[in-house]
């Protein structure tokens, strides 16, 4: 091969070389470009579905909180049934006792009875009556007559004080029987209320379990699709920590070609130097147009790559624009203004949601800083932020103001519902047809009094607070 034609060569091949050298890397540094926009999208993904988690766990939180107060005054109450049960049973023997003791006293008095049968029949003579006056009278002496006189008033004071005992007995006796019978009746009512609570409170717990159990559901299924995405950027990483170990090895394997070339063509021209002028000339002139041709396809393909790179931005910045997650719509909440409501209702504000119902709850530091309060207890408690001093009692409660018709109650005033017992139940009216309470199955929360449950079992009974 001639001297003019391994130049051509080695030239040709050395800028050949050198193209493909800074080619690769560029269209490989494009691929790395799409993929980082692919991961920043994901990126972004993660970091949402990071947040969603974080408030699912809130959410959680505080239903664990709110399980636990449930289940704290579920305790309570099966130790109020417990010790009514057995407040129940002792009643019950106390008048099973009373019944001993009524026995006891009926036998005593059937005794004093026979007493004065007898003490009368020592008196009567046969055939007849014999007053006591006709005892004195029939004296045959003075001394008989003294004697007597002195008999018949020991008998009658004897007499006075068998009926003054006689009817002592029959009074404690109805006074006995009277408060056990009291006692036991109330007891019993406080067991069926209390089993009643107790069921309530139990359907309300099954409401917030199944609504953590959904929660928890929520939680895992994000956790899987955050799994899922950090999956793929750490999949599309070791993509791109792949392309540029590649893109490294061809750049090593570039550079180890042209220094391999390079030699090559020293050589070449070393072996070469003493030839003819005009052999030189010719090879020069080859060589300088092989250096055009050469910077002419250097050039063509730089135009080529910076368009393949324009259309490669174009379509990464669409790619980002469509991976691009839309904007999640937040729901709000709001409550009923309070400012016809009174000072009152607006305390009660921040238990609702926050509350459980507890039988002979809030009535204790401790109670209403956990937010347990019972209806009566809840209304007391929120006009006492009013600086109104109210009864924690609802037979006190029908007392505390003057009565109102049912058409005339505004905002503010106390409404009564018979539930287990007549006004068994008592609320603060908040206008339009609802009332804010300390429910047993939802605890404080606004309640709608115009139809369903509540609607049927108000009484139309409207305290105004003085």
């Amino acid at each position: 091969m001639s001297l003019k034609k391994k130049l051509i060569v080695l030239n040709t091949t050395i800028m050949l070389g050198l193209g493909s050298a800074f080619a690769i890397p560029s269209v490989k540094a494009e691929s790395i470009t799409d993929i980082q926009s692919q991961r920043t999208g994901i990126q972004s993904d993660i970091s949402e579905a990071e947040q969603v988690i974080q408030q699912l766990k809130k959410e959680q939180s505080k239903m664990n909180a709110q399980i636990a107060q449930i289940e704290s005054a579920m305790k309570e109450n099966d130790q109020k049934i417990k010790d009514t049960k057995q407040e129940i049973k002792d009643t019950e023997k106390d008048i099973e006792s009373l019944k001993k003791e009524i026995k006891a006293l009926e036998e005593r008095i059937a005794k004093r009875e026979e007493v004065l049968k007898e003490r009368a029949l020592s008196f009567q003579e046969s055939g007849g009556d014999v007053e006591y006056l006709e005892v004195v009278l029939g004296s045959k002496s003075f001394g008989e007559f003294v004697n007597r006189v002195g008999a018949v008033a020991t008998i009658v004071e004897a007499d006075q004080q068998i009926l003054s005992e006689q009817e002592a007995d029959k009074a404690d006796l109805e006074k006995k029987q009277a408060t056990v019978e009291k006692k036991l009746q109330s007891l019993k009512d406080m067991e069926v209320e209390l089993k009643g609570m107790q069921s309530q409170i139990e359907d309300q717990k099954a409401e917030t379990v199944n609504m953590k159990a959904k929660i928890e559901k929520k939680e895992s299924e994000t956790e899987a699709l955050k799994q899922s995405l950090e999956n793929k950027d750490a999949g599309l990483e070791a993509q791109i920590a792949s392309i540029r170990e590649n893109i490294k090895k061809e750049e090593e394997r570039k550079a180890s070609e042209k220094a391999d070339l390079d030699r090559a063509a020293e050589e070449v021209n070393s072996s070469n130097a003493s030839s003819e002028e005009s052999s030189s000339s010719s090879s020069e002139g080859s060589s300088s147009s092989s250096s055009e041709e050469s910077s002419s396809s250097s050039k063509g393909e730089a135009s080529a790559k910076s368009s393949s790179k324009a259309e490669s931005s174009s379509n990464s910045s669409k790619n980002s624009s469509a991976a691009k997650p839309a904007a999640s719509k937040t729901e709000t909440s709001s409550k009923p203004s309070s400012a016809n409501t009174g000072s009152a209702i607006t305390a009660g504000y921040k238990y609702i949601g926050n509350s459980t119902y507890k039988f002979g709850g809030g009535r204790t530091a401790s109670d209403i800083a956990n937010g347990l309060f019972d209806c009566s207890a809840f209304v007391a408690w929120a006009y006492k932020q009013a600086g109104v001093n109210l009864p924690a009692s609802t037979d006190a409660l029908k007392g505390a103001g003057r009565q109102v018709s049912d058409s005339q109650k505004q905002p503010g005033d106390l409404v009564f519902f018979n539930t287990y017992k007549t006004d068994g139940h008592v609320g603060i009216y908040v206008g339009g047809g609802k009332f804010i309470g300390s429910q047993s199955s939802t605890g404080v929360a606004i309640a709608n009094m115009d139809s369903g449950y509540w609607a049927d079992v108000y009484n139309g009974r409207v305290v105004r607070v003085n």
